[in-house]
């Protein structure tokens, strides 16, 4: 039996709502990036799991409308909006920015007595409890801001040597950058559910301390797995995340 669908779970999820009797792990892009950074991960998961890539507002299909600068008010608007399908063996998987909403749409799911996913899988990002000691990138001049993403790696040069491109992207990358800068952490319990951090060799973003107190937020299992790579370590380890993915959800 599926859960029904709302009449925004398509602006949400865009490649469709899997059946909730399938085991699903929804994934939250990184900052800028929009649900297709996943849509490669539905082949490598096979029939094991159902990829379920989230969109975000400003971006592909919802570029015209705006994006959230808040956590919370993004958090409040997917659970308004997408809630139902947050039922049976699912988790949720975020990478960077897509690491804090993920975290907190749980806490959201709890907060409203609703089922939490059975696993959360964060990447790429310093627990959010942390001090932010990071230079902030929001409000950084245009040129400043392309430097520092350049960096990190993970925008494609299409859009970096393209202005006219640039000029649609940059109002997006600083409201989520604004998402993630401008969050203050609330102490809550830990959850209540497995929790898995990963994290690239060497990320400007996240050290290797930064991953580990992601166990602080858990009362439950803790693990964490770190990979050459980066911030955008994932490009090339997808398969070896979806085979914990597929491990966690069967156990």
């Amino acid at each position: 039996m599926t859960a029904p669908n709302r009449p925004n779970a398509p602006r949400w999820l865009p490649l469709g709502a899997a059946p909730t009797t399938q085991r699903r792990v929804f994934c939250f892009p990184h900052a800028g990036a929009s649900a297709a950074v996943y849509a490669p991960w539905r082949g490598i998961a096979g029939d094991r799991l159902a990829i379920c890539p989230v969109q975000p507002p400003g971006r592909a299909e919802r570029f015209r409308e705006k994006a959230f600068t808040s956590v919370d008010a993004l958090v409040d608007e997917l659970v308004a909006d997408i809630g139902d399908q947050f039922t049976g063996d699912y988790a949720f998987f975020g990478h960077s920015m897509g690491a804090l909403v993920a975290f907190e749409v749980t806490r959201k799911l709890r907060a409203i007595g609703a089922q939490p996913p059975k696993h959360l899988f964060v990447s790429g990002r310093a627990a959010p409890q942390l001090p932010d000691t990071r230079k902030q990138l929001r409000a950084l001049p245009t040129p400043q801001l392309i430097a520092e993403l350049k960096v990190l790696g993970g925008m494609p040069d299409a859009v970096i040597n393209e202005p006219e491109l640039l000029e649609l992207f940059v109002p997006l990358f600083r409201a989520d950058l604004t998402v993630n800068e401008a969050y203050a952490h609330r102490a809550e319990d830990p959850l209540p559910i497995p929790l898995t951090a990963f994290g690239g060799h060497g990320d400007p973003r996240a050290d290797d301390d930064e991953l580990k107190a992601w166990g602080e937020l858990t009362a439950d299992r803790f693990a964490l797995h770190t990979y050459p790579g980066g911030h955008f370590y994932l490009e090339k380890k997808a398969g070896e995340l979806i085979d914990i993915f597929a491990a966690e959800l069967a156990g």
